[in-house]
């Protein structure tokens, strides 16, 4: 049977979309700008930056060229190579092919913020999981942030499953008991909010925040009527960034954010 790392690696050659997943459609927009929010609420120019799962580097592209010292650390290939085209002229980034769960190729304490914007969402195996947020806190230095993205599942069963497939979204993703499942196999893999941030209970760290980062639009920027104007979209992002972290909000927003920093 294929290995997570090949179905991951399969996916991402295959999708042929990567690169502009922040860009095409407004819930990738409001997804990057309030992610970029949360970011610099802890770096700044100065700071070194690790992300893990860089995909095309959005943020990593953008972030160095503020300043900061980057480095990118991306499973697939496919998605390395656009990387490594898109970033040919940043001299402070530094990409690399890794996994999340082995940074044995630094040390500890090396970083000042450490983001993890796509593992979370292909990590199936608790001790995987736990390896890659251990990982991730340890190559951070003491009071620094660490930014671990993750999806809602019950954000992906209203995105993905009101097409008249509701019953098969219902088996992937639940249990008969209503259990929430996580297997190699589905590729994306959600959570429940709660679900989440236990992981990290006897983790040396000190949690700051849980937000969501693109709301409802995913399941709603299908509709014929929908519309946000380029004069209204600020304005759109500004109103939301309010409410990103209300928690009676956080299980229907499909990408979100657990903020944490270094004990």
């Amino acid at each position: 049977m294929s290995s997570r790392q090949e179905i991951i690696s399969e996916f991402y050659a295959e999708c042929g979309n990567e690169d502009s997943r922040l860009t095409r459609s407004r819930h990738g927009q409001l997804e990057f700008c309030t992610s970029m929010h949360y970011i610099h609420r802890f770096a700044d120019k100065n700071s070194k930056v690790l992300e893990v799962g860089a995909g095309t580097g959005r943020y990593s592209i953008a972030l160095a060229k503020e300043g900061m010292d980057v480095t990118a650390i991306e499973l697939a290939e496919a998605n390395l190579a656009v990387l490594r085209e898109n970033a040919k002229d940043v001299s402070n980034l530094n990409a690399m092919q890794g996994d999340a769960t082995d940074l044995s190729r630094f040390a500890d304490n090396t970083f000042d913020i450490t983001l993890v914007f796509g593992p979370m969402y292909h990590l199936y195996d608790p001790a995987e999981v736990h390896k890659a947020i251990d990982e991730a806190i340890r190559v951070t230095k003491k009071g620094g942030a660490i930014l671990f993205a993750f999806i809602s599942v019950y954000a992906i069963m209203y995105a993905n499953y009101l097409e008249g497939n509701w019953a098969a979204g219902e088996e992937e993703n639940f249990t008969k008991d209503y259990q929430i499942r996580h297997f190699k196999e589905q590729l994306f893999t959600g959570y429940d909010i709660i679900e989440f941030e236990q992981l990290f209970e006897e983790k040396p760290v000190t949690w700051i925040t849980t937000a969501g980062v693109d709301g409802l639009l995913e399941p709603v920027e299908d509709r014929e009527d929908f519309c946000i104007k380029d004069e209204d979209f600020e304005a759109f992002a500004k109103w939301y960034l309010a409410f990103a972290e209300k928690r009676e909000l956080l299980g229907m927003t499909n990408h979100l954010l657990y903020v944490c920093k270094k004990a």
